[in-house]
């Protein structure tokens, strides 16, 4: 198999992880590497949110650091546009931060 078809895999894996997500809920970038089964990936993670190609099924605006943090976005005005589509579902802030304690995806 050859490296790009491991990364299409990983990333095919990814998406579907994180399709899973539902409104009102985030999950961590390294809660998707976990969940895909290699917990060392969460910038690959974060490398498959980058080029998805499954907006708006795959909700990548769902997927956060490891602290709670607004990480990347390229849609409308970045982490701004993320935030906002985020407050509109229902994900509880403390301050520019997502409260995990809150709005975490607990699969």
């Amino acid at each position: 198999m050859s490296s790009h078809q491991k990364k299409m895999t990983f990333c095919g894996c990814v998406y579907t992880i994180v399709a899973k997500i539902p409104k009102g809920k985030v999950a961590t970038y390294g809660q998707i590497a976990r969940l895909a089964g290699n917990p060392k990936t969460a910038r690959a993670v974060g490398m498959c949110m980058k080029i998805n190609p499954f907006v708006p099924r795959v909700p990548c605006h769902r997927v956060v650091g490891s602290d709670g943090r607004l990480i990347g976005f390229s849609a409308g005005k970045g982490v701004k546009t993320k935030k906002d589509m985020l407050l509109a579902e229902g994900v509880q802030f403390r301050n520019d931060s997502v409260d995990l304690l809150q709005s975490q995806w607990n699969t």
